[in-house]
């Protein structure tokens, strides 16, 4: 792993920063290698059949369960080299997604910020909410105070450029907090964005509340990442993240 690209007052004031080179190419192998026999797996359990499910829609949600070879991964010192010195050392995977664009699942993402989290269930409590059910884990809007202290981690197992649906973000619009629908396409028609095109082996970190969008890509070849979001604060209320590695 090689982390010596990062640059924290980067990250501050774009909301993002790109690191070119993250994994190696043995890395990278064995990290497919486990993910392939996620998704081919013969086996008749509910996890199985509900993880190729989801892998044909274009990923896997609660990837670090679903490939558990990958939590000694996430607490790796490359992977801690990047987290720490955004959110300290109590930092913790509350969020693992694999998006996996091919061919047969090649979509559109419009402009948003990343507003939910995943938790263990659903509590009432002051400043949560709308609640949500994705692959049955229960998922609400926190508080603008909790996203704006998270961070999220996205690995390339794939080149991924222009013609290939990679991202596109407004640099600085995280600072705006939560934004409406309105505030949305006013900075998306007032702003100019970057698209971060990200080759193999490649990260990128982010902020959840960052602006960003992909297309459907020109030459749909293979293109997986895997997105980490870390968080260092407990939840209130004895509400519980859903993932805690």
């Amino acid at each position: 792993m090689n982390a010596m690209s990062f640059d924290a007052t980067l990250l501050d004031a774009q909301g993002f920063c790109l690191i070119p080179q993250f994994l190696d190419d043995t890395q990278l192998d064995t990290i497919s290698e486990w993910i392939f026999q996620l998704s081919h797996s013969k086996r008749g359990d509910p996890v199985s059949n509900k993880a190729s499910g989801s892998h044909r829609r274009g990923g896997l949600r609660q990837l670090l369960e679903r490939v558990p070879q990958l939590q000694e991964f996430v607490r790796s010192p490359g992977v801690r080299t990047l987290v720490e010195p955004v959110l300290g050392p109590s930092a913790r995977v509350v969020r693992a997604i694999l998006f996996d664009k091919t061919p047969a699942a090649n979509w559109v993402v419009p402009w948003h910020q990343d507003l939910t989290i995943a938790v263990r269930e659903q509590l009432d409590l002051p400043g949560y909410g709308p609640w949500t059910q994705k692959d049955a884990v229960s998922h609400v809007q926190p508080p603008t105070d909790i996203l704006q202290s998270m961070l999220a981690l996205r690995i390339h197992l794939d080149d991924c450029g222009d013609a290939n649906g990679a991202l596109r973000v407004i640099p600085g619009s995280h600072t705006y907090g939560k934004l409406d629908q309105h505030s949305i396409h006013g900075l998306v028609a007032s702003r100019a964005y970057l698209t971060c095109a990200v080759p193999r082996g490649g990260a990128m970190l982010m902020r959840p509340l960052l602006l960003h969008a992909s297309s459907k890509a020109e030459v749909p070849h293979r293109r997986r990442v895997i997105h980490l979001e870390f968080a260092a604060a407990a939840l209130p209320g004895g509400l519980r993240w859903h993932q805690e590695s």
